[in-house]
């Protein structure tokens, strides 16, 4: 597959179809991929942040989430096919679960918000696609064993929906007890938007990117410093890296 260095992160540049078909491939010859995402706020903090630089890069599939990420490549030459959502794919991966009796396991977020979750999902499709959940408040120590627990499960898909760069880390050091698991990855707070604590940014602010305003909006003073700060440290690092000597 075709990897492109942006700022110190390694990115795929694969579309929506070509991914969901890896994972379609990997599912089924019973291998594991473990996938991430990469925003403009995670590769600001890759910069600086050794541990998740590396949880990240060694990622076997590496997807851009923001559509600030694609138009830094395409300005910085190395153009990415298109922004592929997190949230989107997990969509998707649901969808393919359901036709072919796959068991997912969904971990993170509070109790509250994730047994929602699973409500909303044994109701639209079936019971039969959870293999369990979890909430995500545990400690370090706790890791081992949660990952033990979820690849007994019989599970073939895990979604992680605990916050950067912890479930980036937790992905990385438990893959190996993980392997039960074919597909496993990290989705943010993509919970909080199933469970409609969070809404979604409606479609035209999507495509032109303002998807992280619309979020910004909804809790000003918790985001206002990972996205009006954060956003502006990327465009600086991407105006630096373009104009270097």
């Amino acid at each position: 597959m075709n990897k492109i260095n942006i700022l110190k992160a390694y990115i795929h540049n694969l579309n929506m179809q070509e991914t969901l078909l890896l994972v379609e491939n990997t599912i089924s010859n019973g291998k594991q991929l473990h996938h991430v995402v990469v925003n403009a706020g995670k590769i600001v903090a890759m910069q600086e942040d050794a541990e998740l630089r590396l949880s990240v890069n060694s990622s076997d599939l590496i997807n851009a989430d923001g559509q600030a990420v694609v138009w830094a490549s395409k300005f910085l030459n190395k153009p990415l096919k298109e922004r592929v959502a997190g949230i989107d794919l997990m969509s998707n991966i649901i969808d393919l679960a359901h036709s072919k009796n796959y068991k997912i396991f969904f971990l993170g977020a509070k109790e509250e918000i994730v047994k929602k979750v699973v409500e909303t999902y044994s109701t639209k499709f079936s019971p039969d696609i959870i293999a369990g959940y979890r909430n995500g408040y545990f400690d370090i120590t706790e890791e081992e064993e949660i990952a033990k627990q979820i690849s007994s499960s019989n599970a073939n898909i895990l979604f992680v929906a605990i916050s950067s760069p912890t479930k980036e880390n937790f992905l990385y050091n438990n893959k190996k007890y993980l392997k039960n698991v074919s597909f496993i990855m990290g989705v943010g707070g993509s919970f909080d938007v199933v469970s409609g604590k969070i809404k979604r940014a409606p479609l035209w602010m999507q495509n032109v990117g303002l998807e992280w305003f619309y979020r910004f909006l909804q809790e000003p003073k918790r985001m206002w410093k990972r996205y009006l700060i954060g956003n502006s440290k990327f465009i600086f690092l991407v105006l630096k890296e373009k104009f270097k000597s």
